[in-house]
């Protein structure tokens, strides 16, 4: 069973940063996808970012390309979203997946398998 487990969520002005974490139970992103999607209110949960499972390929939504890196630490069994130049309509419940081992997934929710329980992101005029 992976468990995820996102931090880093928090309140900033238009402009500033945020570095999101979400921690894996074992060794899960050394064989699985990572993927961070965002849920804003009223609205459906939507593709942020993800990295292939061998790390080799990043793939972003064009809200996110320019101003989010994703990154991973396989030893600290962690993934990171570098969030920069943040919008007001960045603002979001954000969630971190992970995919079926070895396998490349898709920007579809659906696809994705684990799942953790989100951290707010709410960015100010």
């Amino acid at each position: 069973q992976v468990q995820l487990v996102e931090s880093g969520g928090e309140l900033v002005q238009a402009g500033g940063s945020l570095r999101l974490t979400c921690a894996a139970s074992g060794r899960t992103f050394g064989s699985r996808a990572v993927g961070w999607f965002r849920q804003a209110p009223g609205k459906e949960r939507e593709f942020v970012a993800s990295m292939a499972w061998s790390g080799d390929k990043t793939y972003y939504a064009d809200s996110a390309k320019g101003r989010f890196t994703l990154s991973r630490d396989l030893a600290q069994n962690s993934a990171y979203l570098q969030m920069n130049t943040l919008k007001p309509e960045d603002t979001a419940v954000y969630f971190c997946a992970a995919g079926t081992p070895y396998h490349n997934m898709t920007q579809k929710e659906a696809d994705w398998r684990y799942w953790g329980q989100g951290t707010q992101v709410t960015v100010s005029e």
